[in-house]
């Protein structure tokens, strides 16, 4: 059977950040971390030898350099991310994983401590 498919890896990481443009004052001007959860979605159709749209061992590998990135660093300082919101770290995940997978359909990036998440829709 052909058809697209979807296929997604999650993965989580630990970071803290802050924000300059609130209010002075504004309790998310301090320094504070989040313990985020990302959705990586690949379309496509399946390769008729493997029966995969990617294999998997590959997507692990490139998110493991995307997390390492990440994970418990201080997210203003990641060059090229700029203002650590939601929207931007989802922007740059999609930008740190496009190189290697063209298929790249969406990045979901969620603070569920907080019921908030962003999807970036790649395509």
């Amino acid at each position: 059977m052909s058809g697209r498919f979807q296929i997604i890896k999650e993965f989580g990481f630990e970071a803290a950040h802050s924000f300059g443009h609130k209010p002075k004052g504004h309790e998310n001007t301090r320094v504070h971390g989040h313990s985020f959860k990302v959705e990586v979605a690949l379309s496509g159709e399946p390769d008729p030898v493997t029966g995969c749209v990617v294999d998997f061992e590959t997507v692990n590998e490139v998110i493991a350099r995307v997390r390492d990135k990440l994970d418990h660093h201080f997210l203003n300082d990641v060059v090229g991310m700029g203002t650590p919101s939601l929207e931007n770290l989802a922007s740059w995940i999609a930008g740190e994983l496009r190189p290697h997978f063209p298929q790249l359909a969406s990045v979901t990036v969620r603070r569920p401590s907080l019921g908030e998440s962003c999807r970036f829709d790649a395509t």
